[in-house]
């Protein structure tokens, strides 16, 4: 488990195709992780989500999509067939990695170390449902978390103050 903020890049995460890489390309950015899912009622945020990225993305927001399938069995497909998805049905250009556990024994150390970082609702650790969502600075600090229920564009404000102006 990280024990500095900047250790999150450290983390390894895989990629829809297979290969295996850390989060150190994402460095100075602000990072907007969200767990996923394509058979899920808040689905139609992968739209909020891509607006957000195509919006900000050149002053140095990334999203970075997450699919779980620990909720209801809301997203069953392969890799394949979530890149299929993304880009067919939300034209996502964001990226998306392969599928992780957010709770329980297996969760991902990237979730492991979100949850740790910034509790839920009454301070619980646990991801409540589908697009939840983090937010980290640009020094790679947790400084938000969010319910599948904040639509992502209630996150503009805090994610242009943790932008800064532009070109900054």
């Amino acid at each position: 488990m990280p024990t500095t903020a900047a250790e999150i890049y450290d983390l390894p995460v895989t990629a829809l195709d297979g290969t295996t890489r850390t989060l150190a390309e994402y460095r100075g950015k602000v990072l907007l992780v969200v767990n996923v899912a394509s058979r899920c009622g808040f689905t139609p945020q992968y739209a909020g989500l891509e607006a957000l990225y195509r919006e900000y993305k050149d002053r140095g927001l990334v999203v970075l999509g997450f699919p779980c399938n620990q909720f209801l069995s809301q997203e069953p497909g392969t890799e394949a067939d979530i890149r299929q998805f993304c880009s067919t049905k939300y034209d996502v250009t964001f990226p998306v990695f392969a599928k992780v556990d957010v709770n329980g024994p297996n969760a991902h150390p990237l979730y492991r170390h979100l949850k740790a970082a910034r509790r839920g609702f009454l301070w619980t650790r646990s991801i409540k449902w589908n697009f939840a969502k983090f937010l980290v600075s640009r020094a790679g600090e947790v400084v938000g978390r969010y319910s599948a229920l904040t639509p992502p564009r209630r996150l503009r404000r805090r994610i242009e103050e943790l932008l800064g102006e532009p070109g900054a």
